[in-house]
């Protein structure tokens, strides 16, 4: 006969054993990295390189694991909400200085 806790669910795992991977999140990503090649094939404005499709790319890797990141190791949901807003707000900061050649 095994004991728990009172107040605990005794069929629930403990906080933080399992990781659970987020599909959603990363097809969301590609979706995002997808839209810059639609629009230079919809026009001759977009021009996008090599090396900018590979900066997209690290980019979004590392903001979508940030946000696994945070939503696995942190706890408290006002903990993960504040992960993933910084994690969202580093991710746009980049993204705005290496749109306008500051990087």
């Amino acid at each position: 006969m095994t004991t728990t806790n009172p107040g605990t669910n005794p069929g629930a795992a403990p906080s933080g054993t399992r990781f659970r991977f987020h599909p959603s999140l990363w097809l969301c990503a590609a979706m995002l990295f997808a839209f810059p090649l639609l629009g230079m094939a919809m026009s001759n404005e977009v021009k996008w390189g090599l090396e900018d499709f590979a900066a997209m790319a690290l980019l979004l890797a590392l903001l979508c694991g940030a946000i696994e990141a945070a939503i696995h190791f942190l706890d408290a949901p006002r903990w993960r909400i504040g992960g993933i807003m910084l994690a969202v707000l580093l991710f746009l900061t980049v993204w705005a200085h290496l749109a306008v050649g500051i990087f």
